[in-house]
């Protein structure tokens, strides 16, 4: 069976091709992930995140409400992270943003206690000179970063990372099933390594994969079981494959990223590269994913942002206001999108 084609091409990065783990499936094909997938911005002034991290089925998460909960009906969202993970202000607060929105909010710790080594603190100072010694060592340090961070990934299989979602949906629909019952099923969001995990939950997928056991090719008549969410949204999914997307059932909105820029300093000069193509989710996963979904008569929304990095729409401090009013306008989708179904 041929290998799926993978939306993770980050140039710093050349991941590792089979998993360390015996009978799970590969982690990845060719490169992985980029830099904000698995860092944070700078957490915006003063903001501080309203919710609280608790357990539901022994699992950790984060848990924010609106203000006027339970007295008022929610509905229940859950929040998939990026490579930081649950104990990132920044995807705390931006959990909290959907709060204020009405949703009951529950992001739970998808890694199973293992976030992204690379998670680091935005707001650390740093060296704006650094001597020739320190960039030395700078570098090193970064290699040794790299290779961390694929063998991070190499553990996060969907074999590890979908029995955990499916534990804990099962939880969470008991611990609110007053939010359930008024949205008429759980809704979902993902960024970035989370997006791949939404569109999974809205897949019918084999009762074997749903809980997190390798298909094998010559397995017949496989009972199918999902999909898990009602609806569900994704900003610049990483990680995602056709079969990912041309799996979905429930309807998806997509924040995902086109022509942007690059700034490359080359020789003393600061020169700028036009790239038409996000090479962490390409432009033919995604048109090949939207013609699936259109043929199927699977109700979709894709809309493509120009002039932002991967990873903008995830919350945090961008100087540029061109990403901010973009971050905005993403936000405001994935939210009407929910809200609408």
């Amino acid at each position: 069976m041929a290998e799926p084609e993978v939306a993770t091409k980050a140039p710093e990065n050349d991941a590792l091709e089979q998993s360390v783990f015996p009978n799970d499936t590969m982690a990845q094909s060719g490169a992985s992930m980029g830099e904000h997938c698995v860092t944070d911005r700078p957490t915006p002034l003063g903001a501080s995140p309203t919710g609280e991290i608790s357990k539901i089925a022994d699992i950790d998460v984060y848990i924010t409400k609106p203000s006027d909960y339970p007295h008022s009906p929610s509905k229940l969202l859950l929040f998939l992270s990026s490579g930081t993970g649950i104990f990132s202000t920044n995807n705390q607060l931006q959990a909290d943003q959907y709060a204020s929105e009405g949703f009951l909010v529950v992001m739970p710790d998808q890694f199973g206690g293992d976030p992204a080594p690379n998670s680091a603190n935005p707001n650390a100072p740093q060296e704006e000179n650094p001597t020739v010694i320190e960039q030395v060592k700078l570098r090193a340090a970064e290699t040794v970063q790299s290779f961390m961070l694929d063998m991070w990934l190499a553990r996060q299989t969907q074999e590890k990372v979908l029995p955990i979602l499916q534990k804990f949906t099962e939880g969470a629909k008991e611990e609110f099933a007053d939010a359930v019952a008024n949205g008429g099923g759980i809704y979902a969001v993902g960024y970035c390594f989370g997006g791949k995990y939404v569109l999974l939950l809205a897949s019918e997928l084999p009762d074997t994969v749903a809980h997190g056991q390798k298909l094998k090719d010559e397995e017949q008549g496989v009972v199918k079981t999902g999909p898990l969410i009602k609806a569900g949204a994704i900003a610049h999914g990483t990680l995602v494959t056709k079969q990912d997307i041309e799996g979905v059932k429930s309807p998806v909105s997509m924040v995902c990223i086109g022509l942007f820029k690059i700034m490359a300093l080359l020789t003393g000069q600061n020169l700028t590269s036009a790239i038409e193509n996000d090479q962490l989710f390409p432009d033919e996963v995604r048109e090949t994913g939207k013609a699936y979904l259109e043929e199927k008569h699977i109700e979709h929304e894709i809309k493509v942002y120009s002039g932002v990095p991967h990873g903008f729409a995830v919350a945090g401090e961008y100087h540029d206001q061109k990403v901010q009013a973009e971050q905005k306008t993403a936000f405001e989708q994935m939210v009407a999108w929910l809200k609408g179904h």
